[in-house]
This record gives structure tokens, sequence and C-alpha cells, in this order.
């Protein structure tokens, strides 16, 4: 854009915006001539007053501070904390419309970053959509010299104190709630980020939905904390199913949340859920999808698209702590699971012997390595998996899949635009996106999950 099509636009000044569309982060996307201005909070088809917070070159980001023409599939946000804390950013819009409209982020994607045509299916979306998540992660600070404990506001470390969260599983409420109090109770040392001075960083939690058993993670800048024990009575008596208690030692100036070292001070080192009738090993660092229920259905639609047979193998690629792996072996002659993190790979070990599933094999490694190496050796998949991080896969893994070349690729996502960059790189080289599902793991943001079915063309 030239620099004299640029409107003038001053922070904090008002305009009426027509939205045209939501942009992927779930803001409207409203124009002043050909200027983009994204605007936090309102619906395509709205008509709204917009505060322009933020002006860069090429666009400015606004809040809705006033709907003059709203959308059917507006609602009022449950949550009281919605204007304050960043965990959501859909509550606005309906959850009929939440599904549409993460249908149509990925559909975009594929269209418009991979130029892949494929059907694209509704969302599947959740019968509760509230108070899902299996992980919490608390952040504890200071104001006016009181402790509080909650989440962030939206791009920025400031803490909203809270009594509740609507995404959090209530067990994980309860935690929090007890933390606040024997903190206030005990005068416990509170982390201060900007001084690095201070105790406690942040309160967790780990909840088996079908297990029902509980773990609390203690985040602390030191390896000691006192009153521990009174915490412990605490929890006993106010939290069904508290198993563990944890200390992650951070003494780190950082904003990663968790160190490498970690203190058992109460009951077991580990939890564990069951997804799919398979026990899985969960500890304070264990990856482990954060939406159960949903969880569940991500791993039926993965063995649907595998579709594998008693006499085939298949190669989990990315395969963390095997929850994939295992269900698949279930299913196939043999099972491998590629995984570059130690402790994931030792993890998934544990969770096959747990479930005494012995067809599996979990090699610690790059992909892009370790698959020419399993080639070399006369191993031929018929089906790769693969859940890579939302950076996608390694190029040079997307070229190892190739050249192994499995019959059928199922590609689990969480990002839409780095699935379309990947098929896009897959198509070009033997294969044809069948099609992908949606899966709503995450309501009321503006994330979804992404199982694609991809086949390798017949010359």
């Amino acid at each position: 854009m030239k620099e004299k099509n640029r409107p003038v636009l001053e922070i904090g000044s008002h305009l009426e915006l027509e939205i045209e569309k939501m942009a992927h982060e779930g803001q409207g996307i409203g124009k002043v001539g050909e200027f983009t201005v994204f605007v936090e909070g309102a619906i395509t088809g709205e008509k709204c007053i917009a505060k322009i917070n933020k002006v860069k070159k090429d666009y400015a980001i606004a809040e809705a501070i006033q709907i003059l023409e709203p959308s059917k599939e507006r609602c009022s946000p449950p949550c009281k904390y919605i204007s304050q804390c960043g965990g959501c950013d859909l509550q606005h819009l309906t959850y009929e419309g939440q599904l549409r409209f993460k249908t149509l982020k990925v559909s975009d994607s594929l269209r418009r970053i991979g130029h892949i045509n494929a059907e694209v299916l509704d969302t599947i979306g959740m019968e509760q959509p509230w108070y899902y998540r299996n992980k919490s992660q608390y952040p504890v600070g200071l104001q006016n010299g009181k402790p509080i404990i909650g989440f962030y506001k939206k791009r920025s470390h400031d803490i909203v104190d809270l009594d509740n969260c609507m995404i959090q599983h209530p067990i994980a409420n309860n935690i929090m709630l007890a933390a606040k109090e024997w903190i206030k109770e005990y005068n416990i040392s509170v982390y201060d980020e900007t001084k690095h001075e201070g105790l406690l960083r942040h309160v967790g939690a780990r909840v088996g939905f079908n297990s029902k058993e509980v773990m609390v993670i203690l985040t602390v800048n030191g390896r000691k904390i006192p009153f521990a024990d009174k915490l412990i009575e605490m929890l006993k008596g106010r939290i069904p199913g508290f198993k563990s208690l944890i200390f992650n030692v951070n003494t780190q100036k950082t904003n990663i949340i968790m160190g490498k070292e970690n203190i058992l001070l109460y009951g077991e080192p580990n939890i564990f859920e069951y997804l799919c009738d398979t026990k899985f090993q969960i500890s304070p660092v264990s990856f482990f999808q954060v939406n159960s229920i949903q969880a569940e259905v991500l791993y039926s639609k993965v063995m649907e698209y595998a579709n594998i047979g008693k006499d085939e193998t298949v190669i989990d690629v990315y395969c963390g702590t095997g929850t994939i792996t295992l269900l698949l072996a279930k299913r196939a002659k043999k099972a491998y699971g590629i995984e570059i993190v130690s402790q994931a790979v030792e993890d998934a070990k544990v969770n096959a012997a747990i479930n005494h599933i012995k067809n599996t094999e979990f090699i610690k490694g790059a992909a892009e390595k370790i698959l020419p190496e399993m080639a070399k050796a006369g191993i031929r998949p018929d089906v790769i998996v693969t859940d890579p991080p939302r950076s996608g896969c390694e190029q040079k893994a997307l070229e190892a899949i190739v050249e192994i070349s499995p019959k059928r690729i199922v590609y689990v996502s969480c990002n839409p635009a780095t699935l379309a960059r990947d098929l896009r790189y897959l198509e070009d080289n033997g294969y044809i996106t069948q099609k992908v599902q949606p899966i709503d793991m995450f309501p009321q943001t503006s994330h979804v999950e992404c199982v694609t079915l991809m086949s390798k063309v017949e010359k």
C-alpha cells in the first residue's frame, strides 16, 4: 500500500465500521478505504463503533465499543471477566457460530495458503463447551501489595484476579481458590517477575476427567516453600481425587512457566487418565490433549482415517508420549513412534507397558534422520500419522515422509496455516488431500484442530 493512501487514524479515535469478515484470530475485519482495521469483539455482518488502539503501516487494531447492527450470531458472554481476561476471544459468538467460523477458517487457509480444494467437513463441537480443560496454569502475582491468582490480560502480563474460569475444570478452579486462601493465611511469598524476587510463580493442576485423579503443581522460584503441609491438608479436605503435590523448580528469569526439576511433596509422582479404553500416565510435564472429551473424538477420527489393518505397519511421527501410537498398535501388525524429546519417549514406553501393548517401538530422534534409516532397514509403513507442533512439519521431515512413500498419510494439526503449507508440499510430491475434519478442542477460543487424510496418487 502506498503511504499516500493510508488514512489518518489516531489512537483513541472512534469510527463507524462495517465488518466484512472475521480474521483467523477471531477479530472482525473492517475497511477504511483499502486500509484494514482488525476489530476485537466484532462479528461478520455487524456495524459497530470501533476505538482505535494501535496503528501500523498497513493496518490498525481496534475494539468494538458499541454494536450498531448486531449479528444474529451474537450472544452475551456468560463470563464476568470477559472484558479483562485474555483467555477466551469468541464468547460473544454463539457456539454454532463458533463452529461455522472454525470451518471457514480451515477452508480459507487451505484455499488461500495451500491452494488446496479438498473437502472440509463441518467442525465437530461439544455438547457442553464449558469447563473442559484438564490442565491449568494460574499465574500468581501482587496487586496493591495483595496476592492475586488468575490469568493474564490480553497482550500483557498483568494478572486478572479470578474466582472462576468457565473453561477450566471445576476442580482446577477449586484448587486455585484453595491456593489463594493458603497464600493469604500463611503469608506465602509471591514472585515478582520485574524484580525476580519472591517464591510462588504459578499454581497448576492436572485433572483426569475419566480417572478422577488430580495433580497439583506449584512452580517455585526456589527449592522450598513454607507451610506446604498446610496446603496439603487443605487440598486433602477439599479436592476429591487429590493424589499428588509437586514443586516445580524454576529459578530462571524467564517467561517459560515450568523449570526442569520436579520435587514430589505428597502422594504419587504421576496420575493416570483413560482415553479410548487405554490407560495413560501423566507427569507434571507430559504432553496430553487438554480436552479429554474431544481428544477421544480426535483419536477416533485418526483411527478411522488411518484405516489400519492387522497386517499393516504404521509410523507415528512427532508421537509425543505415544497416545496415538498405542491406539494404532491395537489394530496394526506393528506401530513405531518417533519423537525427539527424551522424556516423552520414556513416557511412551511406560504407557505401552501399562497397557500390555508389545507391538510398538519408540525411537528418539528427528524424523528426517530416523525415517531414512528405517527405510534402509526395510521398514516400509502402509500409513504415516504425523501430529507436529504449531509450526508444522520440518521441511526435511516432509521430504523423508515422501521418500518412504506410505499409501496413506493422516496429518493432525492445531494450526490451519502450517497445515495448508505442508499439504501443498505433499500434494506437489505425489499425494492428494481426500478430506479434512476440523474438531473443536478449544471452545470459546479461535483455535481449531484438524485431522486430514491424504492418499498416494497411483501412477
